[in-house]
Formats: structure tokens, C-alpha cells, sequence
């Protein structure tokens, strides 16, 4: 069985048991009806082409795939690029954005918008407009991004469709495991829709024994679209306790270096998986040395981390604002970081 006709068999079922109040049923017959004059005369499409499509839009109403029905039943704010830079969600957004690509920095918001207490939605491309865009889609009530489209990263000469399996994988392992961190421990299926028109393929990420992705991709010419749909994600299981322990009881201090998403995703490693190489007494530093990562990158990499954790506490308010600049904030944390960093732990008796 397919994996859309899993999907579509899983959601006839929970619609079974949901009871939709009047004045949405009315409107979405009446957006249905309205959808049906427009498409009429053209010709249709494949039944299973249509089921993909189902599924995707309701799994993601805001993508290029959704159908306008469902995109009609939302009612969206639209924000300035200034609004969305103050709004929360918005600016937690955009700064995992940053750290995770640097180079949009430079990009302009040239789109955003909110549905309240639902989702924040932020556009972002290239200056001069027709070079890179990315979206991101956050939902309000958890902060977690659960949608992003990536277009044009790719050169035009060839799409992304062109690659081959491995390629195509690679280039969808990258943003997911840089935005989301490690998915060395999902299992990954690709399957070609029958979409006469334009190829499309769907990829799926998920945990090992589970028949329901984490990660739903559709790939369209250079257009890369990921979906967080199920399960928990490297971001949201991305914190142990104890790397290392004083006296019996996990060190606290180290715990809150260490428990970063972008030094997992730095290393390639799973919290647990960085865990174990640190209980056989080796220091962070030979654990990244080893995967030809400097010392210099780890360094920066939770240096950054705790400054924007620092500046956000100093933004609520909730310690005092010291005044010092980020650069400066930068080089004060640096000697405790690698405190940490170079720390070994008494590696186990063999005998």
C-alpha cells in the first residue's frame, strides 16, 4: 500500500468521527462549488494524483500544493517587515532561520502574515528578487517551524528532479538536519507521483518501526517543500541530562552548553549518540576533531547559543541588562565554553 493511500485511508478515518458545525460545512460547499465552475473544463487528473494532492493540502494548508478551498477557510493578518521582526514568534523565527542559514541574513521579507493564535507565516528572497526564496510556516502556539519551502537554491540548468536518488536525498537531508537537526536515526523512503504534468516526488522521514513519517517532503522542479507531521522531531528530543556527572549528579552547568541543536546538527550526532562518546572519556573537542570539525566551530557555535539565550533573558527581563555588545558578550562566555568543551570525563574501568 502507498503511502498517500495510507494517508488518505488514515484521515477518511478521523474525519469519520469528527462533527464539522453547519456554517463551515455551508462554506466549503459553496468554495467547492466555486472550485468546480473554474476547473470544469479542464481536463482531470489521475485518482491517485488527487489523493496525493488531498492529503498534502490538508497536511499543509498553506502550501503551493493546497487546494484553494482550504486556503479560503483561513482568515490571515498581513504584517510589515518591522512587524514581524518585534512579533515573537516572528523574530524566534527568523533567528533560527539565521543560524541555521547565515546567508539569509541578507534576504528581504518581502511577504508575512498571522493567523491568530494559529500560525506566522514569513517570505523571504534574495535582493534584486528571482535568486532564493524561502518560506517558513510557525506554528504560534509551540514556536516550532512546521513547514518551509525552499526555491531556487539550485541552478536553474538542472532541477532538482534531474538529480539522481542520492543526490536528491543529500540536498533534502542538508536542510532538514540543519534546520531540524540530526535524522541519522530515521528511516527514509522516496516514491515519483503520477503527476502527468510535472514530476513530483515524495519523501518520507521516520522513526525507526513507525509507519508514520516525521518529515513529509514533496519535490517539484527546484522547489524543496518539508513538512513536520508527525512524531518528535531531532529539535523537540534534543536535550538529555547528564553529559557529564560530579559526584553521582548530572552537571547542570555543562547540560545547559551542551544541549544545543546547532552543535547536534554541528556534529552530526544525536544527543544520545554525543553522550555515549563523552562517557568513553573523550572531550568534545576530540569528538569533533574526529568528524573534521574544529574547535574553533564548537566554540562558536554554543558561544552564539548562549548569548541569544542571555539577550532574550535581558529582553524579558528577567536578568539585568549588562550593556555590552554581542561581540563583546561573545568573548566572555568563550573561556567557559571551552571549559566544557575540553572537559573529560574518567572514561570506565575495563576490568
Amino acid at each position: 500500500m502507498t503511502i498517500e493511500h495510507k494517508i488518505r485511508e488514515h484521515l477518511h478515518h478521523e474525519a469519520e468521527k469528527m462533527d464539522c458545525p453547519p456554517a463551515i460545512s455551508k462554506r466549503i460547499e459553496q468554495s467547492y462549488s466555486k472550485y468546480l465552475l473554474r476547473k470544469r473544463s479542464q481536463k482531470p487528473m489521475k485518482k491517485r494524483m488527487i489523493a496525493g494532492i488531498v492529503a498534502t493540502a490538508i497536511l499543509i494548508p498553506t502550501a503551493a500544493f493546497a487546494a484553494p478551498t482550504l486556503i479560503d477557510m483561513l482568515t490571515r493578518t498581513p504584517m510589515t517587515a518591522e512587524q514581524i521582526k518585534t512579533d515573537k514568534v516572528g523574530k524566534a523565527t527568523l533567528e533560527k532561520l539565521y543560524r541555521a542559514f547565515p546567508e539569509t541574513k541578507s534576504f528581504e521579507i518581502i511577504e508575512a502574515s498571522a493567523v491568530q493564535g494559529v500560525q506566522t507565516s514569513i517570505i523571504l528572497q534574495e535582493k534584486g528578487g528571482g535568486g532564493k526564496k524561502i518560506t517558513l510556516h510557525t506554528n504560534s502556539a509551540t514556536g516550532e517551524i512546521e513547514h518551509i519551502i525552499q526555491e531556487n537554491w539550485e541552478s536553474r540548468e538542472k532541477p532538482l528532479t534531474d538529480l539522481t536518488d542520492l543526490e536528491l536525498k543529500s540536498k533534502v537531508d542538508h536542510l532538514i538536519s540543519t534546520l531540524y537537526g540530526s535524522i541519522e536515526a530515521y528511516e527514509f523512503t522516496m516514491e515519483q507521483m503520477e503527476n502527468p504534468d510535472q514530476k513530483t516526488l515524495m519523501l518520507n522521514y521516520a522513526q525507526k518501526g513507525s509507519e508514520r513519517p516525521v518529515y513529509q517532503v514533496m519535490v517539484q522542479d527546484n522547489t524543496i517543500s518539508v513538512s513536520v507531521i508527525g512524531g518528535e522531531t531531532a529539535s523537540s528530543n534534543s536535550k538529555v541530562e547528564g553529559f557529564f556527572s560530579t559526584d553521582g549528579l548530572p552537571d547542570y552547568f555543562a547540560d545547559a552548553y551542551l544541549n544545543d541543536e546547532k552543535l547536534f546538527s554541528l556534529l552530526n550526532m544525536s544527543p544520545s549518540e554525543l553522550k555515549q562518546e563523552l562517557a568513553k572519556g573523550k572531550s568534545v573537542v576530540e569528538i569533533a576533531a574526529a568528524k573534521n570539525v574544529s574547535k574553533q566551530q564548537v566554540i562558536d557555535v554554543i558561544s552564539k547559543t548562549q548569548v541569544d539565550v542571555q539577550l532574550e533573558a535581558e529582553h524579558n527581563g528577567e536578568i539585568p541588562n549588562n550593556n555590552l555588545s554581542y561581540e563583546q558578550l561573545l568573548k566572555e562566555i568563550e573561556p567557559k565554553v571551552l571549559q566544557v568543551i575540553e572537559y573529560k570525563a574518567e572514561a570506565p574501568s575495563n576490568k
